[in-house]
């Protein structure tokens, strides 16, 4: 399957903001995704960086006036604005979010933004008390209104030296949003779908802990893929240092008993349950107060099970779960299957290099409810996903 950005159409809009320079990255970055990239800048847009830059990027030509009679792309606007599968504004000025809250059309991207109907991404970029300036917050607000997407700012040191809002979000958090946005009638609009992801710690004492190998990666490429096909998602993640995925409900936990409780809770309003989590089997049966000292003596830990949560979680939606094993993976993911309720498995060996923790790619088996087996070739977490959440849709369907 073609990930969610391959041969769409996107207007880029760039306003005069010296964020420009963000702009270039993200333009960059849609066209590797494989989408076909049209630039509009504004006036201002042009004093900060040069059209060539863009259209050597794109390889498309660059919209920087609708009046000049003179040039191929004098109405280019027109055409963009209906074949348009999204109009994305990167940076947008506080004077651009004012046009188009007041319907105006003067240029050749606000008159882009009028005349489609594509849905509309603005990520504002500018001084914090330009931002927080009430006929801005005034303005952002009339176009949520309008069903325009809102993506940031965000918080950190602008370019006026100062600490605050303004900040444009950076480009992966861009392209979640873009991503999301262009998904959100897909065909898991409307469905409520919680993730679990990473590897839980049980502490031991303050400083040690029980863990496993597990990076999170394959949990949060569902929790996107579900995103990207128009569903609502909760990601109840033990990970770390993987970045939040954009427009995705971020649930932090780190041992066995948060993950279950946090679990158990949402899914009570959920349509499917996928459980990528390595949940730890056992815990130590009593935590230390204090660092336990190293001396010459073995030191024996005794650990207590943990709560299967698949097993604790009940409900009318659909029940998915995974199975990393290392050796036996069918025999051993058809006995969970009937053993914990399952309406779908996952299973992958972690003894495979292409499936090991940490890839960026996965190996893995489907096995539904009559045990049937289907086996999927090496594929990229976020493809590996899609398969998995197609099975979750037929299961729908149902």
């Amino acid at each position: 399957m073609a990930g969610p950005l391959e041969n769409k159409n996107v207007v880029l809009g760039v306003t005069g903001s010296i964020a420009c320079y963000k702009a270039v990255d993200l333009a960059s970055k849609l066209v590797q995704a494989g989408a076909l990239v049209d630039v509009v800048m504004t006036y201002g847009a042009t004093q900060f960086i040069a059209p060539l830059t863009f259209r050597a990027i794109t390889h498309r030509n660059v919209v920087t006036n609708a009046f000049d009679i003179n040039s191929e792309s004098a109405i280019e606007h027109v055409s963009l604005a209906h074949r348009a599968d999204i109009v994305v504004i990167a940076p947008a000025t506080v004077h651009c979010i004012a046009k188009l809250a007041g319907g105006l059309a003067d240029d050749a991207l606000t008159t882009t933004v009028i005349a489609t109907l594509a849905p509309l991404l603005i990520a504002p970029a500018m001084d914090a008390n330009m931002y927080d300036h009430p006929a801005t917050q005034e303005n952002l607000e009339k176009l949520r209104q309008r069903g325009v997407v809102i993506a940031g700012p965000a918080q950190g040191r602008l370019a006026s030296g100062l600490m605050g809002m303004g900040r444009l979000l950076e480009t992966p958090e861009l392209l979640g949003h873009i991503s999301a946005t262009l998904g959100r009638k897909g065909d898991l609009a409307g469905r409520t779908v919680v993730v679990s992801a990473g590897g839980t710690m049980e502490a031991i004492d303050p400083v040690r802990v029980i863990t496993n190998h597990s990076s999170g990666k394959m949990g949060y490429a569902l929790a996107e893929a579900a995103r990207d096909r128009g569903a609502n998602v909760v990601l109840v993640t033990a990970a770390s240092g993987l970045a939040e995925p954009a427009m995705v409900k971020v649930v932090p936990v780190r041992s066995a008993e948060e993950m279950c409780d946090a679990v158990l809770e949402r899914v009570q309003s959920a349509d499917a349950l996928i459980m990528a989590a390595a949940v730890a089997d056992y815990r130590p049966s009593i935590q230390a107060d204090q660092k336990i000292k190293k001396s010459e003596d073995d030191l024996s830990i005794a650990l207590t099970k943990t709560t299967d949560i698949l097993q604790a979680a009940k409900g009318n939606f659909v029940r998915v779960g995974f199975s990393a094993e290392s050796q036996d993976l069918v025999k051993n993911a058809k006995v969970k299957v009937q053993s914990k309720d399952l309406d779908l498995i996952v299973a992958n060996d972690i003894t495979d290099p292409d499936s090991g923790f940490g890839r960026d790619t996965n190996k893995v088996a489907l096995i539904g409810r009559d045990l049937q087996v289907e086996e999927l070739p090496v594929l990229s977490k976020y493809e590996v996903s899609n398969r998995v959440l197609d099975r979750v849709l037929t299961l729908f369907r149902s």
